[in-house]
């Protein structure tokens, strides 16, 4: 049975660029190795990777009547996700990311136009009625909206990205609320087992810690204890990983949503987003549920499962 989950956060027209590596000399005129427009934006990203592997997804995002909101609004529209909670916020988010021959990226959200616009707490809790999970992006205007999935007892999920200090204050309202909280390593001030023990002594109400960890796979702590690592996999290569938090995400959620097994929803997720960086714009590449269940029964993902330790929570 298909899991309802509401999605909020932002959907931007970007545009992927090929470039010879980092740090980009300045050129007056250079030609690209290759360049791709499509519309992804972490909770686009993230209802696309839902949607497609047959969850029924609601997106609540904001997007203007400009050609850059037309377009969200007909890719939204193709890919499956309905527009009750696409709101004109009189402009659109846009993205440029900038991707070097090894897959690493470097992005420019450009979100100014839907900062300073909320959304509608009316549409949202409509929409998030009798979901199976919220998964709240840590953009600013699904803040005020936490509280909303609180009062409705909606399980919260929420990826926080880069961040680097438990207490962080930008993205405590989140942390606070959320029952599944995933990060990237980039940034983390301790080891990654020492990190999750760290959160779950931070946020009493938080079940569930992922950590994507790039060329290292990913892992992924539960507080009764259990300790998961993947190894990474790239079945087709790495060409661009802009966009391979999201999908290690929205991945992970969806097997968990259906089968409750760490082990095996970790292991399809990293698979998904292997598979998803062989594509210049891994938000526009999604494999079905039979799709995903093919690939894993080529591919195998090494994983390992132990302990974290309470005490490296100090």
């Amino acid at each position: 049975m298909p899991s309802r989950v509401v999605v909020v956060g932002v959907a931007s027209l970007y545009m992927s660029v090929g470039v010879p590596g980092f740090p980009v000399e300045h050129e007056p005129d250079a030609r690209p190795a290759w360049l791709h427009s499509g519309v992804t934006g972490s909770a686009a990203h993230i209802a696309k990777v839902l949607t497609t592997l047959g969850d029924e997804v609601r997106l609540c995002t904001l997007a203007g009547v400009d050609p850059a909101g037309l377009a969200i609004r007909a890719d939204l529209r193709a890919s499956g996700l309905s527009s009750d909670g696409v709101i004109d916020a009189g402009a659109t988010s846009l993205g440029v990311v900038l991707v070097s021959p090894d897959g690493s990226r470097m992005g420019y959200p450009y979100l100014a136009a839907v900062n300073a616009v909320g959304y509608p707490t009316g549409v949202f809790r409509h929409l998030v009625g009798g979901a199976s999970l919220a998964v709240l992006t840590n953009c600013r205007f699904a803040s005020p909206l936490i509280q909303d999935a609180r009062d409705l007892a909606v399980p919260v999920a929420v990826d926080v990205h880069l961040i680097a200090d438990v207490n962080d204050a930008y993205n405590r309202p989140w942390l606070e609320a959320a029952d599944i909280v995933f990060c990237s390593h980039e940034r983390l001030p301790c080891p990654p087992e020492e990190w999750v023990a760290r959160v779950f002594a931070r946020y009493p109400g938080c079940q569930v810690v992922g950590i994507g960890r790039g060329a290292d796979g990913a892992m992924l702590g539960l507080r009764d204890g259990t300790l998961v690592r993947a190894a990474a996999v790239a079945p087709r290569g790495v060409v661009s990983t802009a966009g391979s938090g999201d999908a290690l995400f929205a991945s992970f959620l969806h097997a968990w949503l259906a089968t409750s097994n760490p082990v095996d929803a970790l292991s399809s997720a990293v698979l998904h987003a292997g598979w998803k960086v062989g594509s210049t714009l891994p938000g526009d590449a999604c494999l079905t549920g039979p799709e995903l269940a093919r690939l894993e029964a080529q591919c195998r993902v090494r994983t390992q499962v132990g302990r974290w330790q309470e005490g490296k929570a100090a």
